[in-house]
């Protein structure tokens, strides 16, 4: 079984409800960027548990293709017009339960960071972009990002842009998924920049560090603003990023898509199980980091 990198995130959606996306999925329409086509194929809508999931193949194909082929006559290959030849094709799993997907990474195909725009401009297109919005946010690894942070000596800015989360919100950032709600916004961005020695006080490696040994940790006070945002984009509800120095004076920019958590699993999976697969990841995540719905 020649396995690949699937990829985890958070569709999130705004003006969009489940029923939507999902028929969006199973009838999606075809887009074209550059010149090649985009669209989503080979559909699968089941239950694992008690749960629904939605598999398919977002497909990259040219609809006037080229490729060799054999003249048995002459014995000699030659080019041939290949209508609607496949050049890439990217398996994937939606879990509506907890807004989560896994997608796998193709070489010079469909890399992670392009599987997300077309998702999303497919999907988008079958509502004609009218007043909604469908992102693929990455869910990122506490352990590799708190590394990454460990080496800097300090914090000159933290920023991120998050999004309210549908249907899971992590506890240690209820208060700014409460701030979202109370505002009832659709999107929210927090900066802060410290040009002053030592740089910002920032906690967030404390808090990984602490739920990541305890899930039920409960922090002295709540987490200052732009550390829950980086919480809630680190748990897929948004991008993150912290600027910070490390030694020898260089700056270095960390965000939250760099360590995006990922598994092995077969390149041409069966529906069933690569859900089953990605259940369980999602599932290690919230109770890990005590997301509740």
């Amino acid at each position: 079984m020649q396995k690949g990198r699937y990829y985890l995130g958070r569709v999130v959606k705004i003006n969009l409800d489940q029923e939507r996306l999902i028929g969006a999925i199973k009838s999606s329409p075809t887009i074209t960027v550059g010149k090649f086509d985009w669209t989503i194929t080979d559909v699968v809508h089941d239950q694992v548990g008690k749960d629904t999931f939605v598999f398919g193949k977002l497909a990259k194909y040219a609809r006037e293709g080229h490729a060799k082929v054999i003249d048995e006559d002459s014995r000699s290959q030659v080019d041939a017009d290949v209508p609607n030849l496949l050049e890439a094709s990217s398996s994937f799993v939606y879990l509506p339960s907890c807004s989560g997907i896994a997608f796998l990474h193709v070489w010079n195909g469909i890399q992670e960071d392009v599987f997300p725009r077309r998702f999303k401009s497919v999907i988008e297109a079958a509502f004609d972009s009218f007043f909604i919005a469908c992102d693929v946010e990455p869910v990122s690894d506490y352990r590799a990002f708190t590394t990454r942070l460990k080496k800097l000596n300090y914090f000159i800015e933290l920023s991120a842009t998050v999004y309210p989360p549908n249907p899971l919100f992590g506890r240690l950032w209820s208060s700014l998924n409460d701030y979202i709600e109370r505002r009832n916004a659709s999107e929210v961005t927090v900066k802060e920049q410290s040009s002053k020695v030592k740089g910002l006080n920032s906690n967030i490696i404390g808090l990984m560090d602490h739920i990541m040994e305890t899930s039920d940790y409960i922090p002295s006070e709540a987490p200052a603003i732009a550390d829950a945002a980086i919480l809630m984009a680190a748990d897929g509800y948004g991008r993150g990023k912290v600027v910070g120095i490390e030694d020898g004076g260089d700056e270095v920019v960390i965000k939250t898509s760099d360590t995006q958590k990922s598994f092995l699993y077969s390149k041409e999976p069966i529906p069933f199980e690569l859900a089953v697969k990605a259940k369980n990841q999602f599932d290690k995540i919230s109770t890990d980091r005590d997301m509740r719905h």
